[in-house]
């Protein structure tokens, strides 16, 4: 009797954290108080309207997250708090996720993943004390995922990165050749290109039209990104603005040399797909070709043999 209490005490606290966590003591707003006045928000005059008005995720998730981030921030050392933060820059951000919803997220994963690997193993066969262990074990897992997707996260938005400053370097350097400042080339950049890149860009001639200075607001961009060819590129940006080196100069010979190493990195993909297609020939197609062509000799064989034995 004793298993199947302490399942249902775990249920119980953990239904009640749930409950807390979504609705929570509600305050008086000052935001509501200023809607009240005014109330010329396009006939919106309360925040439960404009809340509604907000995505299923924003209305649910993201609150209950910020409500367990503590509970995640707790179980993390200051120090892998640092590194969330660094990583969530370095992903862009995925959304609109701070270091607060992902300690949140991370608790809301571990929970759901050792309800449902206890729901599974616990209840559905019958078996407690297997439920209560690969609960545990759906705990820490659950706990980690979310590193594991930001990782994954992080790499697809280096490679994007990677494989888009070739072109928008060659567009800055037409755009700066024509007569055009660095800071407008950039912006031309903005204007024409999507993606990472051209986002980070916009944020650093945002912050450099605030004021921030251009070499500052160029490093931070290299920190966010984490991409060696973009950080070569922008040292050579900074130490051409330091010499007072032409930058048209720099930038077209940066452009050349990435070229040459978007060649090399497609010829040395070239160079591994041999070796990456051995797995599924040996695997998946040499298999079925023995069977076609082995198999009428094998079952000749067989025929015959049985054919001797009689």
């Amino acid at each position: 009797m004793g298993i199947p209490l302490l399942m249902a005490l775990l249920a119980a606290g953990g239904v009640l954290l749930i409950v807390w966590a979504l609705l929570g003591a509600r305050t008086s707003d000052p935001v509501q108080a200023r809607l009240t006045q005014l109330g010329t928000l396009e006939g919106v005059t309360s925040l439960e309207e404009i809340e509604l008005q907000q995505p299923v995720m924003d209305r649910t998730l993201r609150p209950l997250m910020r409500r367990l981030s503590g509970i995640g921030t707790r179980l993390t050392s200051p120090q892998r708090v640092g590194r969330t933060e660094s990583k969530l820059s370095e992903a862009g951000y995925p959304y609109g996720l701070r270091t607060l919803d992902f300690m949140g997220l991370k608790v809301v994963v571990a929970l759901l993943t050792s309800g449902l690997a206890f729901l599974l193993f616990g209840l559905a066969r019958g078996e407690p004390g297997t439920g209560v262990i690969l609960a545990v074990g759906g705990l820490a897992l659950g706990f980690f995922v979310p590193d594991y997707w930001l990782s994954r996260r992080i790499k697809a938005r280096q490679k994007e990165i990677l494989l888009a400053i070739p072109d928008t370097l060659d567009l800055l350097t037409i755009s700066v050749k024509a007569g055009l400042g660095f800071d407008a080339a950039l912006g031309k950049v903005v204007e024409k290109t999507q993606g990472p890149l051209t986002d980070e860009f916009r944020r650093t001639l945002a912050e450099v039209r605030i004021g921030k200075a251009r070499r500052d607001a160029l490093r931070e961009m290299v920190a966010r990104t984490n991409v060696p060819a973009l950080t070569n590129f922008i040292s050579a940006i900074i130490q051409a603005e330091q010499l007072g080196v032409a930058i048209a100069r720099v930038l077209e010979v940066q452009s050349e040399q990435l070229r040459i190493q978007r060649r090399q990195r497609a010829e040395e993909m070239a160079a591994k797909a041999p070796i990456k297609m051995l797995f599924p020939l040996v695997g998946c197609i040499f298999p079925s070709m023995f069977i076609v062509i082995l198999g009428p000799a094998v079952i000749l064989i067989v025929t015959n043999l049985g054919s001797v034995n009689t």
